[in-house]
């Protein structure tokens, strides 16, 4: 009995290894599929989780994925095709209202969106019911552009910033309703996936301002999209689609406001500094500041000061650490833009209250 189960045990053992031997390998796809990454200064900012996303899809054999996107590649110390969408500060409902979707479409041509949208409109106290009304548009803007566009959205990662009690039950509500809103807008031709970014990430040990990821922040997002995308890429495009002969996409310079307002500095102690007005509104406005390196030697570290006029006040910033004293206002930079190489340039963001009127003068100072 004894030697008639070994016997059966080893033909088991034989049939599942022909079984294994027998298994085709899977093959990943190849043709070009261009993936645009839509979103805030989470996924631009610099968005390094897009950097582990991309190189993941590239060691997996998914070398068709193609990252596309009107903003460039904003460092992350790792080689990858960082074409994105990222725009710090910016809030959904103003994306859909300004009608700034179509033209970052019509740039970009991509297959697949992956969207993580709605934190600046949590931030600002906005319904879900509108946010999510602004999705609306911003999903029939990709339709209009691409009938058989994949969509990939996310449930945002949790926040707590130091000036927001309430975000974290706000970010709470807004993704609970994110499912039945794709539910109710999905079709086969054009899927809405949704992605849960939220659960197991944490604001205190996964992000370096109760808002923005940090390194297990950026691997944890890379983790969470990675999954659906490859089952997207996996299932391929319609036939209709006309991406596998396109080319990899070249990266175009960003675009800015036509009202953007530039004030630069000359460069003082190994940098230079420009303060542009990107967007405004009653009672606000969004500024972004470009600090160049215009030496031969890189940048170790920088900081930037310039004064607001009398009752303006900054509310949020991004990518820099910012105090401000009456109207004086300082910032330096953050753990991951602080060297810049001779000729190259990072940017941080800050949103205001009040009006600045024309942009501030700025100074910048290395080290």
């Amino acid at each position: 009995m004894k030697h008639y189960v070994k016997a059966l045990l080893a033909v088991f053992v034989m049939l599942a290894a022909g079984l294994l031997i027998a298994a085709p390998a899977r093959t990943a796809p190849t043709d070009p599929v261009r993936i645009v990454p839509l979103g805030d200064s989470i996924t631009g900012s610099p968005g390094c989780w897009r950097a582990l996303l991309w190189n993941r899809l590239q060691s997996a054999g998914y070398t068709g994925a193609d990252f596309v996107g009107t903003l460039p590649p904003q460092g992350c110390g790792v080689a990858h095709d960082g074409d994105n969408e990222g725009h710090g500060g910016y809030l959904a409902t103003n994306i859909a209202n300004q009608n700034l979707l179509p033209g970052w479409l019509s740039a970009t041509d991509p297959d697949v969106v992956l969207m993580h949208l709605g934190t600046n409109d949590v931030w600002s106290n906005i319904a879900p019911a509108a946010i999510l009304s602004a999705f609306t548009t911003l999903v029939n803007q990709m339709r209009a552009a691409n009938p058989d566009m994949r969509v990939l959205v996310a449930q945002i990662i949790p926040m707590n910033p130091a000036t927001c009690a309430e975000c974290g039950a706000r970010t709470v509500a807004f993704n609970a309703a994110i499912p039945a809103w794709a539910a109710g807008l999905s079709t086969a031709r054009s899927p809405i996936v949704v992605v849960d970014q939220w659960s197991g990430f944490s604001t205190a040990t996964d992000t370096y301002d109760g808002v923005h990821p940090n390194a297990s922040g950026d691997q944890k997002m890379s983790d969470r999209w990675y999954p659906p995308l490859r089952t997207v890429l996996d299932g391929g495009l319609p036939s209709a689609s006309p991406s596998a002969s396109r080319s990899p996409s070249a990266t175009p310079s960003a675009s800015r406001s036509a009202s953007a307002s530039p004030t630069g500095s000359p460069a003082t102690g190994g940098c230079a500094a420009e303060f542009t007005v990107v967007g405004s509104w009653p009672g606000g406005f969004q500024g972004e500041i470009a600090v160049r390196n215009p030496g031969t030697a890189a940048l170790r570290g920088w900081t930037v000061t310039f004064r607001l006029p009398s009752g303006v006040t900054v509310t949020q910033t991004w990518n820099a650490r910012l105090t401000q004293s009456g109207q004086d206002v300082t910032a330096s930079n953050v753990d991951w833009n602080g060297a810049v190489p001779a000729g190259g340039a990072t940017t941080f963001g800050l949103l205001g209250n009040g009006t600045p009127g024309a942009a501030p003068a700025v100074t910048c100072r290395a080290g």
